[in-house]
């Protein structure tokens, strides 16, 4: 297995370098420049638009229910254990990249959620189908249609191999264990069976849970850490300036583990960023595609919301937490999860870990839920309608055995996928670019019309 783990985190390290981040924020900024920078000027008609969308147009599920869906995949994990690998390893200033990268992401994530609704299609099944796979295909031609079916290998196995399944499900069991000493194999019953409860039903039964448990998690999340941040409200400047000077001069973190420079900080904070806001990997567009809604810009603008709500609301609590707390300077053999669940100890001695703990539970459950229908989706585009219920049947079972396999390579494979998902959907936005400034024009001038 050492061997496996070695050859392993050489690819993770070859798919996450440099290339990839420069792709990534350079996607990020050639759209946010096209776009003139739409995530600064059009954030409040988005957030608006998220309760006020009028969904008349063609569709599966509302736009409401399309967000909380992906959000029910991008809100996991990675917000609590993500944000504290990111400050571990890179030192305070990683969640300054953090927010960086998000700033740009917000602009990727627009652009997929406008190609998800101007390239879907509808099945066999008369149900909508849409994302990455089809907006390289009939947005770029035929002749790309290779680069299609990369990105739909690489969705489904991300979902059914990766961060949709055996991470999310550790995570989930390993809490249960440390909070309330329910044994793994119990958890693993119950989770697996609550799991095919909710995904054999599709994508209608998918975003009712996620909408109803998407916001309640997020809310609960925010609020409790909120109060910590108010409790401690004289830390919080210092907090702040540690972070920004951290940014640019990396920082020599106390514990026992090694100082962070400035390219740690940079690296941890972009990649933890994208790992968790998933702005640019291109399964978010998956579920925007469902939204019923006659404007692609419109479903662009309720997308990019997603970014900002996962990354500046969700894990800059995480963060603040960490560093207000001094948990992120903690004892070395404490990491992720734990380190999270130290900071709302510090803050909320008789009820922090509790909540930190059931929030994880719900952030991990749900993640499981939307990254089902984008595997079935991606299986889908390769094989056809028929393919789906097997799809659904092997992630349930996955799902249920996640815990016999070894965290570091169940985070690694998830690492890999995630990459490699991103490379074909990031040259389809940098292609259809222009797609997307036409689009946007058309959706405002379209606005403009109404009000005279």
């Amino acid at each position: 297995m050492t061997s496996i783990m070695k050859a392993l985190d050489s690819v993770d390290s070859f798919v996450w370098g440099p290339p990839m981040l420069i792709l990534l924020l350079g996607t990020g900024l050639l759209l946010t420049w096209r776009l003139g920078f739409l995530q600064v000027t059009k954030l409040g008609k988005a957030l608006k638009l998220i309760f006020t969308a009028r969904n008349e147009g063609e569709g599966d599920v509302t736009s409401f229910k399309s967000l909380c869906t992906a959000l029910a995949a991008t809100v996991g994990t990675g917000n609590i254990v993500g944000v504290a690998t990111a400050v571990t390893s890179g030192g305070p200033g990683a969640l300054f990249w953090m927010w960086f990268a998000a700033f740009l992401g917000i602009a990727t994530k627009y652009a997929e959620g406008l190609l998800a609704i101007r390239y879907r299609v509808t099945d066999e099944k008369g149900e909508v189908s849409g994302g990455p796979m089809r907006y390289i295909e009939l947005g770029m031609g035929a002749r790309f249609k290779w680069l299609a079916v990369l990105f739909a290998i690489f969705g489904a196995a991300a979902g059914v191999l990766g961060i949709g399944t055996t991470t999310q499900a550790n995570a989930i069991i390993d809490a249960c264990l440390g909070a309330f000493s329910i044994p793994r194999a119990a958890t693993a019953i119950v989770l697996t069976i609550v799991v095919a409860a909710v995904i054999l039903g599709g994508l209608k039964s998918i975003a009712n849970v996620s909408s109803k448990v998407v916001p309640f998690m997020a809310v609960v999340y925010f609020l409790f850490g909120l109060i910590i941040l108010i409790i401690h409200i004289d830390l919080v400047p210092g907090a702040f300036a540690l972070i920004f000077k951290s940014a640019f001069t990396g920082h020599a973190a106390a514990g026992g583990f090694a100082g962070a420079a400035f390219a740690a900080a940079i690296r941890n904070g972009v990649a933890r960023g994208i790992f968790s806001n998933e702005a640019g990997l291109g399964s978010a567009p998956i579920a925007s595609a469902a939204a019923k809604t006659k404007w692609a810009a419109e479903q662009g603008l309720i997308s990019m919301t997603g970014t900002f709500i996962d990354t500046f609301i969700i894990c800059s609590v995480t963060g603040l937490t960490l560093i207000v707390s001094g948990a992120w300077m903690g004892e070395s053999e404490i990491r992720g999860a734990q380190m999270t669940q130290a900071a709302f100890a510090f803050g909320l001695p008789s009820i922090g870990p509790q909540v930190m703990t059931l929030c994880l539970i719900l952030f991990a459950f749900t993640t499981i839920l939307g990254w089902a229908y984008y595997g079935e989706r991606c299986v889908s585009y390769l094989f056809g309608t028929r393919s789906t219920l097997p799809y659904r049947i092997l992630y349930i079972i996955i799902v249920g055995c996640g815990v016999f396999l070894p965290l570091d390579f169940v985070w690694t494979v998830a690492d890999i996928t995630n990459g490699l998902m991103a490379f074909p959907n990031l040259v389809a936005l940098i292609a259809l670019s222009g797609v997307c400034v036409a689009e946007t024009r058309k959706y405002f001038d379209h606005l403009a019309e109404q009000k005279k």
